[in-house]
């Protein structure tokens, strides 16, 4: 595909700005990894909302972007090569962008991959976890008699929170003084596990404060906290 009329979501989210980075995403906590790390690159972007209430995600058009119907996803008119590029999953796009735009990855080999292991830390551990921590406690699972699910969750969120507590002693961000893609992957799922989810005193967030000392840090950033609004929903 050469242009971005070419691809078969630009005919439910028509483009009124196709020489932009196309967003299509919902204010969760892996969607607005992306439109912070867009607000904060000043990468140019128009963001389309994808409706989980009309199963959007579900659409002909929006599978031929992402044949796994989860949010974010981007095509970037202006890919390696001057190609239009189409990519889903946070994790991807977060490294896809810091790499087009030299920002919020460190520059030397041993700094990318060790933010990259935090990255995958977040991917792997703390988002599935957290979510499932979030199902059984503020939505249909809390009607489950049965408690060991989410005991079983809790103790694994407490035990990644622990694992992110210990890490940030004596850090300002995950990787020290450099704040990266690694912290924008992170925080978003920890303010959703302590706000959304109000699950604060079941996995004892008190306990963690170098987690909500960085939290704090990291939510009054302005790209942040323009960024966890996009896009606005309906």
């Amino acid at each position: 595909m050469n242009r971005l009329a070419d691809f078969p979501i630009t005919r439910k989210w028509p483009a009124q700005h196709p020489e932009r980075l196309q967003l299509y995403s919902l204010p969760t906590p892996n969607g607005v990894k992306v439109s912070i790390m867009l607000e904060e690159t000043g990468l140019p972007y128009e963001v389309h909302l994808v409706n989980f209430g009309s199963n959007d995600q579900l659409s002909p058009e929006f599978m031929s972007l992402n044949p796994n119907n989860k949010i974010p996803a981007i095509i970037d008119p202006n890919g390696p090569g001057g190609k239009p590029l189409a990519l889903f999953e946070s994790g991807a796009i977060l490294v896809y962008l810091a790499a087009k735009t030299g920002q919020l990855m460190p520059a030397d080999d041993a700094g990318k991959y060790e933010t990259l292991q935090w990255l995958m830390f977040q991917m792997g551990g703390i988002g599935p976890m957290f979510g499932q921590l979030g199902f059984f406690h503020k939505f249909a699972g809390k009607d489950y008699e049965d408690k060991r699910p989410r005991d079983r969750y809790v103790a694994e969120s407490r035990r990644l929170l622990n694992v992110l507590n210990q890490h940030l002693k004596g850090r300002d961000w995950i990787m020290g003084r450099q704040y990266s893609i690694a912290d924008i992957a992170t925080f978003p799922w920890v303010r959703n596990l302590l706000g959304f989810y109000e699950a604060g005193d079941l996995v004892g967030a008190k306990d963690f404060p170098e987690v909500t000392r960085v939290l704090a840090a990291f939510v009054a950033r302005p790209a942040v906290q323009r960024g966890l609004n996009i896009p606005k929903r309906d």
